[in-house]
């Protein structure tokens, strides 16, 4: 190895670390979460009372970190991968972009309550109002149109066949045993947590099960894909490199690719079913009103009024308002990157295949990146910077599986699926339904955001 290729590894290691260790306190969602009584409250007011959330509330959440200490850590260190990377430098470009994401999140936590927080919100995530790349559908559309399919008769049909009968307890004896055979190697752990409002979570190396909450056989399925095999193991990966160890935690920029890569995973692996689809595509709707100056309570009703349970609709609602304005005006836009990640990470892999590089799509599990990140981590990892994933799920490992399934997909595309529908709408009408309630699906309905 040459001198000046330790030197530049031995600067990106010490880069890295350093910006890890700046972020470590950074906790968005502990910075904004509500006490799960909040949701008691409001229910038991039958969704008449906004929550008692206000700026005054989110000023008595003490954040554990200096807000100027870290600016001005974050600014120093930016300055010195100028100096000791170089400008031009593409590893130095994606850490600096990192480090940029971090000013911006001390800046939004420090207008929690107010209408800033929810404009740097969409600075960092997004807006449920853009469009996917290279087409002229908004997230909205396309997740209207999926909230729509997964809410028909036959999608809630499905749903009585997951009853959530598995303990806490149970369910984490569970979750470990079947995370511990696919993290062979590295200590990682589940446990009980009576600190999250959500079902599940995941903190670093560690899968976190509410205490309080009860489990279907299919949670267990998702949790183990979804927050197992992607986001511990993207962490893993990532503290695996023995350089670019900035890429074991990720900042807002990568939230898409992540967040998106683990619905993929849980559609690959056939463990979703259509209650959990429906709840993440009725969030880019939530987004959506909310950035539309709706308050807490419209979103709350108009969930109610699609037959969503009291409990499903406070909880999306909550998620979107969580260090916003509860009457309106601000917002947290984080919950478009399930829908618009999938559908990137989607046209990422059908991408390299038709354009000849599949060798590119194990690089997803590299660690916290995003897919524009790809191309330069690639050509790291050729040049012995990087190593390659250390865990990878099995049709990610050996891809030719997938790419055999991609490429199906990929010729397909160019089908007329409201002719196909029609077709076999003739097809299906003397077939006695299941259930007297079930009805088949109406194109003109399903193409009902095609514009």
């Amino acid at each position: 190895m040459s001198e000046s290729l330790a030197q530049y590894q031995e600067d990106l290691r010490r880069l890295s670390d350093e910006l890890i260790r700046i972020q470590t306190p950074i906790k968005i969602l502990d910075a904004i979460k509500w006490p799960r009584e909040m949701e008691e409250r409001f229910l038991s007011s039958k969704g008449t009372v906004l929550p008692a959330i206000s700026q005054d509330f989110y000023q008595k959440i003490a954040l554990p970190f200096d807000p100027v200490k870290t600016q001005a850590e974050l600014l120093t260190l930016k300055q010195e991968i100028h100096r000791r990377l170089g400008k031009k430098d593409k590893l130095g470009k994606i850490l600096i972009a990192n480090v940029d994401q971090y000013r911006l999140v001390v800046d939004m936590l420090g207008h929690r309550g107010t209408p800033v927080f929810g404009q740097l919100s969409q600075e960092l995530y997004g807006s449920a109002s853009h469009r996917l790349h290279g087409d002229r559908h908004t997230l909205r559309q396309l997740g209207d149109k999926l909230s729509y399919i997964f809410s028909l008769p036959a999608a809630r049909h499905m749903n009585k066949h997951h009853p959530k009968i598995i303990s806490a307890p149970e369910a984490v004896n569970v979750l470990s045993q079947r995370l511990e055979k696919y993290f062979h190697s590295d200590d990682m752990r589940v446990r009980l947590s009576d600190g999250i409002v959500s079902d599940a979570a995941v903190g670093g190396d560690t899968v976190k099960l509410n205490s309080k909450a009860m489990f279907s056989e299919s949670d267990l399925n998702v949790y183990e894909v979804h927050e197992g095999w992607v986001h511990v193991g993207t962490t893993l990966n990532g503290r695996a490199q023995p350089h670019a160890t900035w890429l074991s935690v990720g900042s807002p920029r990568v939230a898409a690719t992540q967040e998106g890569l683990a619905v993929l995973l849980e559609m690959l692996t056939l463990s979703s079913n259509p209650g959990r689809a429906r709840r993440i595509s009725d969030r880019v709707a939530a987004v959506d009103m909310a950035e539309n100056g709706a308050n807490f309570i419209e979103v709350f009703n108009y969930f109610r009024e699609l037959n969503l349970s009291a409990k499903d609709s406070y909880r999306v609602t909550q998620r979107v308002f969580r260090g916003g304005m509860v009457e309106g005006g601000s917002f947290f836009t984080k919950d478009i990157s399930y829908v618009r990640g999938y559908v990137e990470n989607i046209n990422f892999i059908r991408s390299a295949i038709t354009s000849g590089l599949p060798e590119l799509i194990p690089m997803l599990f590299l660690g916290k990146l995003a897919i524009e990140d790809i191309p330069v981590l690639y050509q790291a990892c050729q040049e012995g910077i990087l190593t390659p994933p250390k865990y990878l799920p099995p049709m990610f490992d050996n891809f030719s599986g997938l790419y055999a399934w991609f490429g199906f997909a990929s010729g397909l595309a160019g089908i007329d699926l409201k002719g196909v529908q029609r077709h076999f709408t003739r097809l299906f009408k003397d077939v006695p339904s299941i259930d007297p309630s079930l009805e088949l699906l109406d194109d003109t309905e399903f193409d009902n955001n095609s514009d």
